[in-house]
């Protein structure tokens, strides 16, 4: 029999006349459950005291003084696990959600993995990449999960056939890309109530939970990442948390899985996916080595490696200095970009440089195990499907001229100028529709030339110095009006410096022969 001992005198000891104030308004109950009403049903959850006598502790005491009511189950993924009891679910912004939630003692708790399996109906801890940092936020499992065994505390199971009935509604909900509910206000827990197992009539006779064979499971290696929205599969390491943040800002992470913290950071493996539109591969390369090069010259960044793997998948390794509370220290990153059908897909690993050796051979594994849904194998598999320059054609004679250069940060201020003034207007994006169908007639074709040729890489360079300069002066346009009006005034300046200019100095010749 489960028994919930609080031992008041400790109470007032160890944690202050504060908390023994509150431990003297807790019911004593012989044998505890917890009721969780809900707007689909309720679910009973039973505890596993002699496994996870903390964590048991710590779920009754929130659900006693009422911190789970109003919360909602704010993750949802069906075939996997319903996630609630984060108090920022209640009133705080969704972006928030799943980053909240404090112990009741104590502010996290140690873990107390044990040897239950994390099977159907199963209640376990949620908590970070930090092994000891559980709070009030738990999970309960949908359908099996074994590959979260010994990684997460189980200390609870659900025990009647309404439980598993709003378990199986909750799951089936429908949910946006961040397995956030869309109809949030149906996952609300209303109340969560501490009974006595004897005040349940219909309590399901449950064998015991099924365990691994001993205390520490044999390591399931990697586990596997599966989004068919996003048409991609790849591993990570196994136990390390997954998530996929809000796409609110270009460039940002689509997936990320962060690893257990170690002298104070995480690990942390992210892909980010990018549209490539007509850009070859060469020019993508380019552009992001041209993104690296103030920070090269400002020492904030130092490249170690640069190679090309395969003709469609490139990889960088660097080190980057950064300095916090007067402390210096140095993280290092390997990259991998890739790309196939049209997209962009970079995978970055960064870790403390003492430490980066410790996950690297993991981060390899989540590369070679990349594949796109609608193809036939992994992308670095033998055979595995590539695209070479000759499909993608020459690129940009832009980027290319500027590659290495010092024009390299004026190119970088052009990109940000189309980025975050021209594409967020109307004008602004039909120019740049028309301007890229233009562009790229002629474009790759002196791209190619220039690489053949360094002469005439250099003559180009010179070329352009004049119209990157002046087309700077678009960085001051905001609103449609201003777009229109400096646009018109730079292609009248470069129309004047490239057509005007040289037309009077060759009728000036003419006249004079």
């Amino acid at each position: 029999m489960n028994k919930l001992i609080l031992l008041f005198v400790f109470s007032l000891i160890s944690l202050g006349f504060g908390n023994y104030v509150y431990a003297q308004q807790m019911t004593y109950v012989e044998d505890p459950l917890v009721v969780l009403e809900t707007n689909l049903g309720t679910i009973v959850i039973d505890f596993f005291m002699d496994d996870a006598p903390k964590h048991v502790e710590n779920f009754i005491l929130l659900s006693q003084f009422g911190d789970y009511d109003g919360t909602l189950f704010h993750r949802i993924i069906p075939g996997f696990m319903i996630q609630g009891g984060d108090p920022n679910s209640i009133s705080g912004l969704s972006t928030t959600w799943g980053q909240g939630g404090q112990a009741k003692l104590t502010d996290t708790l140690d873990s107390e993995f044990n040897t239950i399996k994390h099977n159907r109906g199963i209640v376990s801890m949620a908590r970070s990449a930090d092994p000891n940092s559980a709070g009030s936020q738990f999970f309960i499992v949908h359908q099996n999960s074994n590959f979260l065994d010994g990684e997460y505390t189980v200390f609870g199971r659900i025990v009647t056939n309404e439980s598993f009935e709003t378990l199986d509604k909750i799951a089936e909900l429908e949910t946006t890309t961040n397995d956030k509910p869309v109809m949030s206000f149906s996952t609300m827990i209303i109340k969560a109530t501490v009974v006595e197992r004897s005040s349940i009539s219909n309590i399901l006779d449950l064998s015991p939970p099924e365990r691994t064979e001993s205390d520490i499971p044999e390591s399931l290696g990697n586990q596997i990442f599966e989004n068919k929205s996003l048409n991609i599969r790849f591993s990570v390491p196994e136990g390390w948390l997954l998530q996929q943040p809000d796409k609110s800002i270009p460039n940002s992470p689509d997936v990320v899985a962060v690893g257990p913290k170690i002298d104070g950071i995480n690990p942390v493996i992210s892909l980010t996916i990018s549209d490539a539109g007509k850009r070859s591969f060469d020019e993508i390369i380019t552009e992001k080595n041209n993104s690296l090069q103030e920070a090269v010259y400002l020492n904030k960044l130092v490249i170690n490696s640069q190679e090309e793997i395969k003709a469609n998948v490139y990889q960088t390794n660097a080190i980057g200095n950064f300095e916090t509370n007067d402390v210096s220290f140095q993280i290092e990153f390997m990259e991998v970009t890739i790309l196939s059908e049209g997209k962009t897909y970079t995978f970055a690993y960064s870790n403390f440089v003492e430490n980066f050796d410790n996950h690297l051979s993991q981060f390899y594994d989540t590369i070679d195990s990349f594949q796109l849904l609608s193809q036939e194998s992994p992308i670095m598999a033998e055979g595995g499907p590539e695209e070479t320059q000759e499909q993608e054609g020459g690129g940009c004679l832009i980027a290319t001229a500027a590659y290495g250069s010092e024009m390299a940060p004026q190119v970088q201020l052009l990109r940000e100028i189309r980025d975050n003034q021209l594409m967020n207007t109307e004008s602004g994006k039909s120019f740049m529709t028309g301007f890229n169908e233009v562009y790229y007639s002629f474009s790759p074709i002196i791209a190619d030339m220039q690489r053949e040729n360094p002469l005439f890489k250099e003559a180009v360079k010179l070329g352009l110095t004049p119209m990157l300069s002046s087309l700077a002066i678009m960085e001051n346009a905001d609103s449609e009006s201003e777009v229109l009006g400096l646009g018109l005034s730079v292609i009248a300046l470069n129309l004047g410096m490239y057509i005007g200019i040289p037309a009077i100095v060759v009728i000036g010749i003419r006249k004079r022969n």
